[in-house]
């Protein structure tokens, strides 16, 4: 019997505790950081390190790899331009050890006279609690073609 594997949105689970705790030290700050970005905080640099990689393939204006720091927040105020400061992510869940990181959101954003709202899985590579390499993930790759065409 094939067993398909579930994802659930929200809400509390019997082994949602265990998750967020198993997430350790760099998956609490990382819930840190997207809660503080959704309150606008300043964004939280001892989260990145120093060199970075921030890899984006959505077909649009801001794909490429960015490299260090400045190039990262560069992207970022970028990012909030194209999208009127619209752009947001629900965490629904981070799953992390020492050396990965994926982090399970809905993306909404405008643009355009565009709108977009689609589960996403952001991965990450890290390093010594920082954050070195990261990769985006959408579960709907036309959508988000569409949205940045």
């Amino acid at each position: 019997m094939h067993r398909r594997n579930r994802i659930r949105h929200g809400g509390a689970s019997s082994g949602s505790a265990a998750r967020r705790s198993s997430a350790g030290p760099l998956g609490a700050c990382l819930r840190r950081a997207h809660t503080a970005r959704q309150a606008r905080s300043s964004s939280p640099t001892e989260l990145l390190a120093n060199d970075a990689v921030w890899h984006v393939q959505t077909g649009g204006p801001l794909d490429g790899d960015y490299h260090g720091r400045d190039q990262v927040f560069g992207f970022f105020g970028r990012l909030a331009e194209e999208t009127g400061s619209t752009f947001r992510l629900d965490v629904h869940d981070i799953l992390a050890n020492d050396e990965h990181t994926v982090v399970l959101a809905t993306l909404t954003a405008a643009r355009g006279g565009k709108s977009i709202e689609v589960p996403v899985a952001n991965i990450t590579h890290n390093r010594d609690g920082q954050v070195t390499e990261f990769w985006p993930a959408v579960t709907d790759p036309k959508a988000a073609l569409d949205f940045w065409a």
